[in-house]
């Protein structure tokens, strides 16, 4: 495989932002909706960090790019030594 991109992009942010959302449902189950004054909503609202469900999709939005930077890494390394043999 030449480019990896696609893959690891689609894989990657898929399992990470899996992995987001469930750290909301623990941080929800937690603290309940703690200090957030609004549970966000739909539209633009649902991305505002400062409700809760703002918090949740930004939260799973970063764990996909930070699972995809890695996975992407990784699979980079692997393309490394499996071209040097």
């Amino acid at each position: 495989m030449k480019n990896p991109f696609i893959l690891c992009f689609v894989s990657g942010v898929l399992t990470g932002m899996g992995n987001g959302s469930v750290f909301g449902a623990a941080l929800m189950c937690f603290l309940g909706r703690a200090k957030f004054s609004d549970w966000g909503g739909w539209n633009e609202m649902a991305y505002n960090p400062v409700t809760f469900t703002g918090f949740i999709d930004w939260a799973m939005i970063i764990f996909g790019v930070a699972f995809y930077i890695t996975l992407h890494a990784a699979v980079r390394k692997h393309q490394q030594l499996e071209s040097a043999r």
